[in-house]
């Protein structure tokens, strides 16, 4: 009877086992869709439009670059997660040193909370929703006014985070992505106009500036943070394993980014076809509430506003409360509500600087800390190759470190519209000379490869040195 129990116990293991690697396809459906809505913010809709406008005829290299940063990044960040077995961000940083973890998990908190993307969520629902029934000499105003009230709900919300805003973000996301899919098709087969000229950077350089303006989505840095989250959803699933989780993360992955990405070049081909009739902005809010007042009047730029501030209210919750807890840990004498009062009312001062300028001033930041986050990712998925020693990660991310923070240094002067200053210009003159890719943002790229692997082969050398020397 014992070993009868043994042995059916040893069955139905096995059975299970087959079960959790073998998930229907529905189960990866659900975790995809689950990963779109995590990275699809209406935040990002303004930045292929954008691009559209400005890459006009050289529009299909510029989406090429913007899809590997603003959505294959972020799908490589949720894989490395998940291969690296780490329990969050800053135990994954941890390798490099637990200084440089809360260093790098903070400063990424920070971007894409109370710094730049919170804020920008209040004002991309006043850009696309409100600012066209606003007088031009007005808009300062209605921008603070809508704003206050905007950043005031997310206080509430914030302050007791329940299951409502979940609900209404479940509910939401389909809608929006329907309204959007109706706009794009509308496009596709009645479009605006002829596409134009490409403007500035995107005449002889599109691919790369794409690339570039993929960073403004802040999907890469997210992954880090959201990749927790996917893989104990799988693990909800009964998939314990680290190659099944793996395998279930690149399956769904796959999902979200055939979903993301057509929704993205959908975007820049309406932006790209808009130009006969609209105007080039400084941002692409402006370029979405004008095609669906185009294409279905105001009801359709009613109903688009409407939308899109929800989502974006949902969003800019999601954030704060995010924040809040992340630093109340770093930090417990400072309460939960007393952090999210905190990161509300920064958000809601720098979201009056306007969207332009939230953008034009995240921009270095981002080139500072987009390079540390994608080497990171590299790192991860190289790491058992050299035995996960720190040492490698701590000389990359140092290589790596000295080059981006004068790439931010140089956006940050180019933004205050000033001459860099005179201490930067020695090293930034020797790395356009000595760093291949430097002037298209991308110096760090092959410093950073060269390490990984001299360090690598020193580290295996190393170890089998001292292998050898043990074992005679």
């Amino acid at each position: 009877m014992f070993l009868t129990d043994i042995l059916h116990i040893a069955k139905t293991n096995h059975l299970r086992r087959k079960l959790i690697v073998k998930l229907s396809f529905s189960s990866y459906a659900a975790v995809g869709v689950m990963l779109f809505a995590l990275f699809f913010g209406a935040g990002n809709l303004i930045f292929p439009a954008s691009l559209g406008q400005n890459a006009g005829t050289n529009l299909w290299p510029a989406a090429i670059g913007f899809l590997i940063t603003g959505v294959g990044l972020p799908l490589l960040g949720i894989i490395a997660m998940s291969f690296s077995g780490s329990r969050n961000l800053q135990e994954l940083a941890t390798r490099v040193h637990p200084v440089y973890a809360v260093f790098f998990t903070s400063l990424l908190y920070l971007t894409i909370g109370p710094f730049f993307a919170s804020p920008r969520t209040g004002t991309v629902a006043f850009e696309v929703g409100f600012s066209s029934f606003v007088s031009e000499s007005s808009q300062q105003l209605w921008l603070f006014i809508f704003t206050l009230i905007f950043f005031a709900i997310v206080l509430f919300f914030s302050l007791k985070p329940g299951k409502l805003v979940d609900t209404v973000g479940k509910m939401l996301a389909p809608g929006l992505v329907a309204l959007i899919a109706i706009l794009l098709v509308t496009a596709f087969v009645s479009p605006m106009g002829e596409i134009q000229a490409p403007q500035d950077s995107y005449s002889s350089g599109a691919f790369v500036t794409g690339f570039l303006e993929g960073y403004n989505t802040m999907d890469a840095l997210a992954s880090l943070v959201f990749g927790i989250i996917v893989i104990n959803a799988i693990r909800s699933m009964g998939v314990t394993s680290k190659t099944d989780i793996l395998k279930t993360t690149i399956k769904a992955g796959s999902i979200a980014v055939l979903l993301l990405g057509s929704i993205y070049v959908g975007i820049a081909y309406l932006g790209a076809t808009s130009t006969q009739v609209l105007p080039f902005f400084d941002n692409g809010g402006p370029v979405l509430s004008g095609a669906a007042s185009h294409y279905f009047g105001t009801f359709g730029s009613v109903l688009l506003a409407v939308a899109i501030t929800l989502a974006c209210l949902t969003t800019a919750i999601g954030l704060t409360v995010a924040n809040a807890q992340y630093f109340n840990t770093l930090f417990p004498k400072f309460s939960y509500k007393t952090l999210v009062v905190f990161f509300a009312t920064i958000t809601f001062v720098i979201a009056n600087f306007g969207l332009t300028n939230i953008i034009t001033y995240s921009i270095p930041v981002l080139m500072f800390l987009y390079p540390l986050a994608i080497v990171l990712m590299i790192l991860t998925f190289l790491s058992p190759l050299f035995n996960h020693d720190r040492i490698v990660y701590q000389a990359t991310i140092a290589v790596t470190f000295l080059i981006s923070i004068f790439d931010g240094l140089q956006s940050l002067t180019k933004s205050l519209g000033i001459e860099n200053f005179s201490w930067m210009q020695p090293i930034i003159n020797f790395y356009e000379q000595a760093l291949p890719l430097y002037g298209q943002g991308l110096g760090w790229l092959l410093p950073a490869i060269v390490t990984i692997v001299v360090t690598g082969v020193i580290t295996r050398f190393r170890k089998e040195t001292t292998v050898e020397a043990q074992a005679s």
